[in-house]
């Protein structure tokens, strides 16, 4: 887990349990993963150590699915930590190196590269039908991250990343619920009705802590779990989708608007309960105060462990649960909650239930000496036979919505059973709001939603003094 994404190192152990962290700091020069056969012409991909503990499988998937056999791919693992890779990416492409071709990006800041022109528009280099291909069956708020301002496309989406919520299955039924009567697999629940159950569950189980999720200071806050409490409510960073990714210093900034504050205080009541001040009625005290030093794996430990009831979190954990309880009968999985309809939020396609994006695209490096190879590299991983072998491979899901569905993900060990829950996690996905700034933004934003949550500021007074940092700081850098 580091600063400059929510879950760069643990998505990248995606259903992986023993992809170590290997590739942490290889270097390119001289480095080959998974055999001798590169030669001066092979492309060159720097993505993660799962890939390149798998390179010589991937390999044959690409040439399988069609690629010519002439083109080797030597598979690279960059740092293992998001942001550690960004930087050395950042390091690369201000230098116009040729070396490497392929560079795997996180969707959380492939827009920085993309804003910067340093990286190849591919709407112009790929064929039509592949970019109508992405435009049309790969998850939208993926395929957001992956364009640029013109609207053209500069990185495909290899994998993407949903939350979900997951439950102790067993538990809720022992309270009195029916989760398949219910539909809770995909129709999701209110806040308040989620907190009952959770509360009502935690009482007759008698087990230590109800919800479970990430409140730290720290990206994933901002990014994700925050996200998701704020435009469930039908609130917004800044003013709805159309303005996530810019311009700065011309977007509204609307954190101080009443569904945001609830969403704070609702968190607050989670942690206090709702007779402390600014708290609100009908909600229930699920989730302990740990939950505001928790990251993800922390998180997790609590849930595997039979200590909660239940548990927002990535794909990853989804596997981890199914492997730490002795039934299938135990892991219920639904999509994350929420208090506004999208139909009563005032800003379009926000409210319903939302699921922060997560994942990792592939984008061409404009100075490559083997650029023609590296789109037909591309143009290849889009191709629905080689996402399913990938699946196979690696447990990424695929990001053309008809595969993710497909037979051959359902057979994925134990998050096959829950890709219906996933797959309306990632129709409701919503990007961060990536800008050249959000760094900064993303860090008064972690300080200033902890403050609301732990009761250190009061959550109005919280998100008045956000919206001033937020405001400062897109005046400052205005466009």
């Amino acid at each position: 887990m580091n600063g400059s994404n929510t879950h760069g190192s643990v998505s990248r152990r995606n259903f992986l349990r023993a992809a170590g962290a290997s590739g942490a700091a290889v270097a390119l020069a001289g480095c080959t993963a998974g055999g001798t056969e590169a030669g001066p012409n092979a492309v060159r991909w720097v993505t993660d150590s799962t890939a390149a503990d798998s390179a010589g499988a991937i390999r044959k998937a690409l040439w399988k699915a069609g690629l010519s056999k002439d083109i080797y791919v030597d598979v690279i693992a960059g740092p293992s930590q998001t942001g550690a890779r960004q930087s050395q990416y950042t390091r690369w492409l201000s230098a116009d190196l040729a070396d490497p071709d392929l560079l795997m990006m996180d969707s959380g800041w492939a827009l920085n590269f993309i804003n910067r022109a340093q990286v190849l528009n591919l709407t112009e280099n790929l064929p039509q039908s592949t970019v109508k291909l992405i435009e049309n069956k790969y998850f939208q708020a993926a395929v957001e991250t992956a364009r640029g301002g013109d609207g053209d496309l500069y990185a495909v989406p290899l994998f993407p990343d949903f939350p979900t919520m997951l439950y102790r299955k067993d538990l809720v039924k022992k309270a009195g619920y029916n989760p398949e009567k219910e539909n809770w697999a995909t129709e999701s629940m209110r806040w308040k009705k989620f907190s009952k159950v959770v509360a009502d569950a935690k009482k007759q189980a008698n087990v230590p802590y109800g919800f479970a999720f990430q409140g730290n200071i720290y990206e994933g806050l901002s990014c994700c779990d925050f996200n998701e409490f704020m435009t469930s409510w039908g609130g917004a960073y800044f003013g709805g989708r159309d303005s996530l990714f810019g311009p700065i210093g011309k977007r509204p900034v609307t954190v101080a608007e009443e569904p945001v504050v609830n969403a704070v205080k609702m968190v607050k009541t989670f942690i206090s309960g709702s007779d402390a001040p600014n708290t609100l009625d009908g909600y229930e005290q699920i989730s302990p105060n740990a939950v505001l030093s928790w990251t993800e794996d922390p998180s997790l430990s609590a849930f595997t462990a039979g200590n909660a009831v239940a548990l927002r979190n990535w794909p990853y954990a989804i596997p981890s649960a199914g492997e730490a309880f002795e039934s299938k009968d135990q892991l219920g999985v639904m999509p994350i909650p929420y208090a506004t309809p999208q139909k009563k939020s005032k800003y379009k396609n926000i409210g319903g239930p939302t699921a922060a994006l997560g994942g990792w695209h592939n984008a061409v490096n404009p100075n490559s000496d083997q650029k023609e190879k590296a789109l037909q590299v591309l143009q290849t991983m889009t191709k629905p036979s080689f996402q399913r072998t990938l699946v196979e491979i690696t447990g990424w899901l695929p990001p053309n919505r008809e595969v993710f569905s497909s037979k051959k993900v359902r057979q994925i060990p134990y998050t096959g059973d829950y890709i219906d829950q996933l797959r309306v996690a990632g129709e409701n996905a919503i990007p961060r709001p990536v800008t050249v700034v959000w760094p900064q933004q993303a860090t008064k934003i972690a300080q200033q939603v902890h403050a609301g949550f732990s009761g250190a500021s009061p959550p109005k007074q919280a998100m008045n003094t956000l919206k001033d940092q937020l405001v400062a700081i897109e005046d400052f850098n205005a466009q």
